[in-house]
Parts: structure tokens; sequence; C-alpha cells
């Protein structure tokens, strides 16, 4: 990353709309030749902030600042910054015309020459997959191709911050396969910075160097992958990023950094700074928790018996459902459920470290 000023930054972001705060208090540093990845739910507020950070909008509060310069008030730096940027919409919006010409739209508008533009669409329809697609008309195309053609089009004309707005939603398995592609040999060939909004935090971990958790409007949380999914910083956040043992409960007991968790019917060890009294969430993710037909003598602080009340598969993983007096949800291997064997009213003994619980204080 730079040391330099950051390509893009936010102070106290807000926007508000029919009376209502839709972002509150963005703040955000975004470097050059950074993959971003904003994250959240539908109607958390991700395409308003790509909005704002495209200088579309105007915000109702706050700052955008490119490359040091605010860049938020003035029509002319707006217009000036905006031309150093491409925004690609999450329905994808391509010209009644060929595909060549789609593509060359942008470049001819910036007078490039003819032999240029040439070389340039030639060039991008060879990386996108399209070279036989050249006289098609782009309306006529699936839906990915569209895609294609306006990510394309965005970065013929080799932009500094380009922006994607679910750039794969309502596409099939092999159409977002052929978008992500894409959007790596972007990153590799023009190290553009990249901010992408997406719902999807797979797709967003096989992407993007840094995530900002997107809630309610507001960024509760920025950082690296392994602290969003591991360490969320609400109960929202957890249930968003497929958390799915969200235990409620209060501490009990503390003694160098380990904690014993009250919940309704037991206690959950867990290593946590919270002090005596307080109410917190127990967090375990379900890949953690380890199935046996009887104790086993490991290294787990927290053993529970109970008995597998559901059990579904997904390819080669199960998801396995226990009532342990409380719900626990355990990924195992399907080979795992078939050499234990294990099948609904099955009593199991389920584990998990005392490292692996993530505790979030209740509010």
């Amino acid at each position: 990353m730079s040391n330099n000023k950051p390509i893009i930054e936010t102070t106290d972001l807000g926007q508000r709309l029919n009376g209502r705060d839709v972002l509150r208090d963005i703040n955000l540093r975004i470097e050059q030749g950074e993959v971003f990845a904003l994250i959240g739910p539908t109607g958390s507020g991700k395409t308003t902030l790509l909005r704002l950070l495209d200088l579309i909008d105007k915000p109702s509060q706050g700052k955008v600042y490119f490359n040091g310069t605010d860049v938020t008030e003035s029509d002319r730096q707006r217009l000036d910054t905006r031309r150093r940027m491409a925004f690609v919409l999450q329905k994808p919006v391509v010209f009644n015309a060929s595909v060549y010409d789609n593509i060359a739209y942008g470049l001819k508008w910036r007078g490039v020459s003819r032999e240029n533009v040439h070389t340039r669409v030639d060039d991008i329809l060879d990386m996108i997959g399209m070279v036989d697609f050249h006289k098609r008309n782009a309306r006529m195309l699936s839906g990915g191709e569209m895609q294609r053609v306006a990510i394309a089009r965005a970065i013929a004309t080799e932009p500094e911050v380009l922006l994607l707005d679910e750039p794969t939603a309502n596409l099939d398995p092999v159409s977002t396969a052929k978008i992500e592609e894409l959007i790596t040999d972007i990153i590799q060939q023009y190290r553009t910075t990249i901010v992408m909004a997406t719902h999807d935090m797979s797709q967003g971990q096989r992407l993007a160097d840094r995530v900002g958790m997107l809630l309610n409007g507001e960024i509760v949380q920025t950082g690296g992958w392994h602290e969003a999914l591991n360490s969320p910083r609400n109960r929202e956040m957890a249930k968003f990023v497929g958390i799915e043992n969200i235990i409620n409960g209060v501490v009990v007991s503390s003694e160098d950094n380990v904690v014993t968790i009250g919940t309704d019917d037991s206690v959950i060890e867990a290593v946590s700074d919270c002090a005596v009294g307080e109410q917190i969430h127990a967090c375990i993710r379900s890949e953690e928790v380890i199935l046996a037909l009887s104790r086993l003598s490991s290294s787990a602080r927290n053993t529970f018996t109970g008995d597998i009340t559901r059990l579904t598969f997904t390819g080669p993983v199960a998801r396995v459902e226990i009532d342990c007096g409380f719900r626990l949800v355990a990924l195992v291997t399907r080979r795992s459920v078939e050499e234990m064997p294990l099948e609904k009213g099955k009593k199991v003994y389920a584990s998990f470290k005392a490292t692996a619980v993530h505790v979030i204080r209740r509010g």
C-alpha cells in the first residue's frame, strides 16, 4: 500500500433522502491500487455510498477527498474528478449499438485517435473473451455478457478508480465466474483502485484486500477478512458473516482473560477481557464445532451432549443441528456423517475450544 495520501477519503459523510438518514458518519480511507469491498445486506446504503464516491450526488454532510483534494462542492472539480473514475451499475447499461461501439464510446468522446481506439478496443475484447461478438448489438446479449461489456467500456478509458455495484447480482454461476475472472484480470493488469459493493461474502473474500461492513447506513467495521469473519462487532454483523451459533449469556467469572459465561442451562468458557456481570453474545463458527459419539479427551474446554435435531447436506458438507439445552450448529464432512454414522435423534458430543468463542458485548 502507498504511504501517500489515500486516493479516496471521506470524513463524516452522510446522506439524507426523503427525510431519512440513509448514511451516517462514513469515514473511509481507500489507498491507491487497493481493492475494497463494501459488504452489507440489501438496503444498508451501499449504492448510495458508491454514488457519493463517484460524485454523482452531493452529500447532506461531510466531505469527499480525491488524492487529498476536497472535491465535495466545486462543480468543476467534481466533473474533472468523475472523468478519472468509472461506475458500473448493478443492472448493466449498454447503448443500442454494437459491442465494439459500446466499448469505443468513452475513448471517442475523449478524442482518442481512430487507430488507438481500434487497438484498445481489440485488446479489451480479447480480455473479456468477446472478440467474436464485436459486431453484435449489445442489447441482444445475455445479462452476463452485457455486464462484461459494461465493465469493458468502463476500463477502456483506464480510470484511476473503478466502482462496481453488485457486479454479479442476478447472474447465473457461470456468468458470475466470468465476471469475477474479468475483475481479477483488471486488478492484475491495470492496478486500478476498485471499490465494489456486494452482499456476497465469499465473492468479497475472493476479490478484495479489505472490507468495510455497512449496516443500517453506518460503517460498523473496516479491516481484513479474518477480522471481519471472526471478530464481528455486533450481533447483526455476526449473523451476516455467517456465524450461526450466537448464544446469549452473562460473564459469571473471569481469571487471566479466561471467562466463564453462564447461559440458561449451561456454561461456556471463552477468552475475553469482559468483566464479571457483563451481558454478552458468545459466537462460535459452526466449522469450529467438533462432533464425536463419545466424550473426547481433547484440549477443548467446552463439551456438551445433545441430540441431533436436523441433518442437511450441501455437496460434500453436512450441517448438523444439535439440541444441547441450547441450539448448536456444526459443519462436518459428508464422509464424517457416514463413518460415525450420524442421523436425526442420535446423541452426540459437541466440543469447541475457548479460543474459538468470539465474545460480543450486548449494548
